[in-house]
């Protein structure tokens, strides 16, 4: 893009860059536990390819907190138990928080259950998906959740952004292969992502956006101003609408439009998500269970690649991949990022040497 300087990420160690971003959270207020959970969350993502949720978003974390949005002490807790649907209260906590809680509820109620669903309220965003469906793994369980966020979209066919990419995570666990780690949005792209291509001055690849009247572009800023292209078109923008209300409606949350804009922000403590987890020996097996998954893993693997394929790979296999290059090259970080970092370090009495 014209006039726009191409940022160089600059790689940070991540066990460093993870003690960095805990201490950020300390400073604004959180607890040393909770911070140091916070910070587990976002640096997995940012391991995990996700860069839109992890480091990058990290000072409008901290600046909320700071400016009394978001409660760094906020806590979660039950005040709806109907067996296995349980509702809980975010506390105005980071959606990190929130939502680590609520799936772990999840999970303690369908040992018992079977399956449990918790609808989250009271909270606020929470980040990329995978961190919180993998929960369920070590528990031979299916974790499912998503949530709530602003809206980027239009309903198919229509200009006006009043839908969310409502991203999703799904955890199945394996036997010998790796577990599959579904996390996507019913967008084309989280809107994260055309801001760091934004910050990069690079231009967006096509089928991500819309511009403000609806016609497809690759300028960063004209995307910014206009739509994010749904996936698969209807089916996309009605798959957003489910997670929304599941989010949402059944915990008292903010839908939508209703939740603020990208002007005014997030209204603060008016996030919602849900969580879900299933028990796989209330219904199979366990061992067999992820035998038969290693058999689906395998028969996709060995499928013959088509024109333009090196290998077929099932999700969450890249991410596993690019984690343990980044925890042995360091976890890439911009210009732009470094400096909002930086500036937030300052704000809260923290040295930003670390990511320097």
């Amino acid at each position: 893009m014209p006039g726009q300087v191409v940022e160089a990420d600059r790689r940070v160690d991540a066990a460093t860059l993870e003690a960095f971003v805990a201490d950020l959270f300390k400073g604004a207020g959180a607890s040393e536990d909770d911070a140091a959970l916070i910070a587990s969350i976002v640096v997995a993502t940012d391991l995990r390819g996700a860069y839109a949720h992890g480091a990058a978003a990290v000072a409008g974390y901290v600046g909320r907190m700071v400016g009394g949005q978001i409660d760094p002490a906020g806590r979660p807790k039950v005040i709806k138990d109907s067996g296995a649907a349980l509702v809980v209260d975010g506390g105005n906590a980071l959606g990190h928080i929130g939502l680590t809680f609520a799936m772990d509820q999840a999970i303690q109620r369908a040992r018992t259950t079977g399956l449990a669903a918790v609808a989250l309220g009271g909270s606020n965003h929470c980040g990329a998906m995978a961190s919180y469906a993998m929960q369920a793994l070590p528990h031979d369980m299916i974790g499912i959740v998503t949530t709530n966020g602003l809206p980027t979209m239009g309903f198919y066919g229509g200009l006006d952004r009043i839908l969310s990419i409502n991203p999703i995570g799904i955890a199945i666990p394996a036997g010998e292969e790796t577990p599959f780690v579904l996390d996507t949005s019913f967008g084309a792209v989280a809107r994260g992502k055309i801001l760091v291509h934004h910050q990069k001055g690079l231009p967006l690849p096509d089928g991500w956006a819309f511009d403000r009247d609806g016609h497809p572009t690759t300028d960063a800023t004209a995307a910014l101003e206009g739509l994010i292209q749904p996936s698969g078109g209807y089916k996309g923008t009605s798959l957003a609408l489910v997670m929304g209300i599941l989010s949402a409606l059944l915990s008292g949350a903010s839908y939508g439009t209703e939740l603020g804009d990208f002007v005014s922000g997030a209204k603060a403590g008016e996030d919602g998500q849900f969580a879900l987890a299933l028990s796989i020996g209330a219904f199979e097996d366990p061992d067999r269970f992820r035998t038969r998954m290693d058999g689906i893993i395998r028969q996709i693997h060995a499928s013959r690649p088509a024109p333009g394929f090196d290998r077929v790979v099932l999700p969450g296999e890249r991410a596993l991949e690019t984690a343990a290059r980044y925890r042995r090259e360091g976890v890439p970080l911009t210009d732009s990022t470094r400096a909002a970092l930086t500036a937030v370090a300052a704000r809260v009495g923290v040295d930003p040497a670390p990511i320097q």
